[in-house]
């Protein structure tokens, strides 16, 4: 079931972020993979301009992704000062911090130190003078929750940025979070997490801390970095992610023979409701995962738009929910 405030235009759906009045299209374009320097700017350009074409107005990137560090906000930074940019205002904008950018103690985790330089050098890389969400990308274990926030908070007032979310939190620390940053007066109004039918790790708790807090969910990995696609239905492909030896995510040990198995299944269902299996677990992750939007990852041009489709086929009957359920369980 959608928010009552929920809004279509031509394809997409974008629904209102939490408790705030920005509105986020379902499905969003993550940058995590695919650009960095191993990519052309020539595809990542097309992906981004299609993106938009299709409604797809949030663009969500890390001080860290690349590769290298960095490289991604740099290359969409030359795409949305060369091509977007007199829709700057039709685009929200996110970035991140919290894992490590560069040596020495100041350039990873969470104190005031690092996440007001990092978004300094990300709004460098992207030509841009404010982003429009800034996330701390996960909980530090040795700064004080306060002094987090209070650096989150800060960079609001300054305007570098226009929101404040959160992400990997677990649901203790995202309560506590937003609690210090509604004292402040600057509310976080997203939670980022991983969440697909591979790993559904929102269920334990976290859904109920987003409703409770009034913010919104976004999912990253929801086709599990390409497992439920029709990728490796026949096996792992040599130029894949889980075939490259040098992957720090993905690997052949994640694909496993019972893995596989239920990717078959999947896909029996899939081909029934005439979907791909990646359109059905997009569909999925919507239907169950009360998201405010969906973080895809893409290649090609052509794969934004076979996401994007999975919007015409939202509805699930009972049955197709419950022999789901069986397969994942």
């Amino acid at each position: 079931m959608y928010l009552a405030n929920e809004q279509r235009y031509c394809s997409m759906i974008y629904k209102s972020c939490g408790n705030s009045g920005l509105k986020l299209p379902v499905v969003s374009l993550g940058l995590w993979h695919n650009f960095g320097n191993t990519n052309t700017l020539e595809n990542m350009t097309q992906m981004i301009t299609t993106a938009f074409d299709c409604g797809i107005t949030h663009f969500d990137l890390a001080n860290n992704y690349g590769p290298n560090r960095g490289a991604a906000e740099v290359n969409f930074g030359k795409i949305i000062n060369n091509q977007l940019y007199p829709y700057r205002d039709e685009c929200i904008i996110s970035t991140k911090a919290g894992y490590v950018m560069w040596p020495g103690p100041y350039g990873n985790w969470g104190s005031r130190k690092y996440l007001i330089a990092s978004l300094d050098q990300s709004l460098s890389r992207l030509g841009l003078d404010y982003v429009d969400i800034f996330y701390h990308h996960r909980p530090d274990p040795s700064t004080p929750l306060e002094e987090t926030m209070s650096a989150l908070d800060h960079v609001v007032r300054s305007g570098k940025a226009l929101y404040i979310g959160l992400s990997n939190y677990q649901p203790e620390q995202l309560k506590k979070a937003c609690d210090i940053l509604n004292s402040l007066g600057t509310p976080a109004i997203i939670h980022q997490t991983k969440y697909s039918m591979m790993e559904q790790q929102i269920k334990n708790g976290l859904i109920q801390v987003h409703r409770e807090k009034k913010i919104g969910s976004i999912a990253f990995s929801p086709l599990a970095q390409g497992i439920l696609t029709d990728k490796y239905l026949n096996g792992i492909p040599e130029n894949s992610r889980a075939a490259d030896q040098n992957s720090n995510f993905l690997t052949q040990k994640n694909i496993t023979d019972a893995v596989i198995e239920k990717v078959h299944k999947l896909n029996h269902i899939a081909q029934n409701r005439n979907q791909t299996i990646a359109q059905l677990a997009l569909s999925w992750a919507v239907k169950t995962g009360e998201l405010t939007s969906l973080l895809v990852g893409a290649s090609t041009p052509s794969q934004i738009i076979n996401n994007v489709n999975m919007l015409s086929h939202l509805d699930f009957t009972d049955d197709e929910l419950a022999e789901i359920d069986a397969i994942l369980n």
